[in-house]
């Protein structure tokens, strides 16, 4: 099992911080992914390379719509300068001020990034997308076009995570888990991404403790990895709890 955990690279000095603190209190998180934000400065890839002394494989989210697919010259050269050797390709959402876009899918970048080698692309699921069966056909596709593995939305539910990986036991894929702390964020969730919250669920620090211990549990034994997206949260506290939680509980 592999633990990666997202850190938002809000500016430079706050995001060595959390790198430095993390990778000296916390061995079992191996890496590091980092969402491409176009309202901040840094993007993902340069990211990666500020906290590569922390992090030496980190993993940046690359937005398709950000690149030509039929000249790739400038991811390419992103990719060699930066030293990159895993990314996780996104569709990308259509940013709102005016920047230029193409009609790039995740799919067509994927098969020509697996046409350099040495390079782990790795895909997205979106579990609440649309149905399973729609979603696993998706990620189908994802896997013939080449992609090596995926990251999950957070999942808030054990059974539907089970689910998912009854058809993804033989693939790579990092189990999303995402502590939901406030009525507004959980109300979010809902409206923005159509996620349906189990009956037990509850926006407190103990709820979210004690399902991030199920998944790691749950990981370790189908040997599964899992990140962490602690929006919004302190990160000290939350990982302190979640890991002295799953100690406890071996």
């Amino acid at each position: 099992m592999k633990i990666s955990i997202e850190l938002i690279p809000r500016e430079e000095t706050q995001l060595i911080k959390e790198a430095e603190f993390i990778s000296q209190k916390y061995h079992m998180i191996s890496t590091v992914n980092i969402p491409d934000l176009l309202k901040f400065d840094i993007r993902s890839w340069e990211a990666c390379k500020i906290i590569r002394s922390y992090y030496n494989c980190s993993i940046p989210h690359i937005r398709a719509i950000d690149f030509n697919i039929k000249d790739l010259g400038k991811l390419k050269q992103i990719i060699e300068e930066h030293e990159l050797k895993e990314i996780l390709v996104l569709a990308g959402d259509i940013p709102q001020n005016i920047k230029k876009i193409y009609p790039t899918t995740s799919l067509e970048l994927i098969r020509r990034l697996k046409e350099l080698k040495g390079l782990k692309v790795y895909a997205a699921i979106d579990q609440y997308r649309t149905s399973i069966k729609k979603e696993l056909e998706y990620v189908q596709q994802k896997l013939d076009a080449g992609a090596d593995g995926f990251f999950t939305q957070p999942f808030f539910d054990i059974r539907l995570m089970e689910m998912y990986m009854e058809y993804l036991n033989d693939t790579e894929v990092y189990l999303g888990i995402s502590p939901i702390l406030s009525e507004r964020s959980a109300n979010y969730w809902e409206i923005k991404n159509n996620v349906v919250f189990p009956k037990d669920f509850q926006y407190n620090m103990e709820w979210n403790t004690e399902f991030a211990r199920k998944v790691l549990s749950f990981a370790a034994k189908t040997n599964t990895n899992v990140y962490f997206m602690p929006i919004k949260t302190d990160l000290e506290n939350y990982l302190s709890m979640v890991f002295e939680a799953h100690r406890d509980d071996k």
